[in-house]
């Protein structure tokens, strides 16, 4: 019997509304829209995002299934974020995917936002795409609020072996970019500026942690205190050196990452490796993990931009896993702001 399990999912997690739309692991549609409304204010605003997310909710979700050709009744469940993430804007995708599921009398699957981006990796855009890893692989999740070394083992066996301890790698970009006056979100300006600059032209602190745990609050503050004394010696050290400052951090954190990620891979005889979050999408990161395949022999797996920032795709590829072994959500389970483990 052929499968046709058809899974409309939604993420609310933070500032993009995000509706997609799969049948079995093939991607049909994925609708993302985004607040433009934090950039005035350099981060996002809990209450601001909310109020985004209820008026945009209902056209994503209606964009999302006119794309893919996909009536209402014809959904097999209806996916969501339920956590982690800020709380007001998880509970407007929740309660919809409630409401919603609950017209239609079709079950509910909740997602954990980081299983999701790990996920992202099997997200199918035809049925001749076979480009996915194998289990067991190491997955580096790396956002602006999580930097994890992930063992996968199986889509539902997922162990956190390392993780920062303080701050994470996008939080340090975007604090740095920050620091430098060049608006938000900092990472992509980084990320652009950097390609212009010499990666060797500064030394930032590096932190010297046991095992695969990370730390950038180190770094952060390093960067702030070379640059303050620059600044004593020139007012316009920055605009004359900000394509160098942003290649020199954007080098210390990738070697940071990519460090502790090859102990891993080795001490676990690890050849598989991908990439995940919202960080994932910088350049450097991406050349770096092109340079250890050739150096280590690693397959590598970098998802498409558009799949790492949040985005209802990954938690839709999640939500078909988790409908094969009829893993449900019910009606009565609250959103959550932070977890501990990622099969929650």
């Amino acid at each position: 019997m052929v499968e046709n399990i058809i899974i409309l999912s939604i993420e609310s997690s933070c500032d993009d509304t995000s509706a997609a739309v799969l049948r079995n692991s093939v991607l049909l549609s994925n609708v993302t829209a985004s607040q433009a409304v934090h950039e005035a204010y350099g981060g996002v605003v809990p209450e601001l995002a909310s109020r985004a997310h209820q008026q945009n909710i209902v056209p994503v979700v209606d964009q999302a299934l006119k794309k893919a050709g996909v009536e209402r009744e014809q959904l097999s469940a209806i996916a969501f974020t339920r956590g982690p993430g800020l709380l007001g804007s998880l509970h407007v995708g929740v309660s919809f995917a409630k409401g919603l599921a609950a017209s239609l009398g079709i079950p509910m699957i909740d997602v954990n936002h980081l299983q999701g981006h790990v996920l992202a990796h099997f997200i199918k855009e035809n049925e001749e795409d076979n480009n996915q890893p194998t289990f067991p692989f190491l997955c580096l999740l790396v956002s602006g609020g999580n930097s994890q070394i992930v063992l996968v083992n199986a889509y539902n066996d997922m162990k956190v072996i390392g993780q920062t301890i303080d701050d994470a790698a996008g939080e340090c970009i975007d604090k740095c970019s920050k620091v430098m006056g060049l608006g938000y979100p900092g990472g992509p300006i980084i990320d652009r500026l950097a390609r212009q600059g010499n990666p060797d032209a500064y030394q930032f602190s590096k932190p010297n942690i046991k095992g695969y745990d990370y730390s950038f609050s180190g770094l952060k503050t390093s960067f702030l205190y070379s640059l303050r004394d620059w600044l004593k010696e020139d007012p316009d050290f920055i605009e004359h050196h900000k394509e160098d400052l942003a290649a020199s951090l954007e080098k210390t954190v990738v070697d940071i990452l990519m460090k502790k990620l090859r102990l891993a891979a080795k001490d676990l005889n690890i050849k598989q490796v991908a990439v995940a979050g919202g960080v994932s999408a910088n350049n450097g990161l991406r050349n770096a993990f092109h340079d250890y395949a050739k150096r280590y022999g690693w397959k590598i797996f970098i998802p498409k931009f558009s799949f790492t920032t949040d985005n209802a795709a990954m938690i839709g590829i999640t939500g078909y896993y988790k409908f094969k072994d009829k893993d449900f959500c019910s009606i009565d389970q609250p959103a959550y702001s932070r977890v501990t483990v990622l099969n929650q």
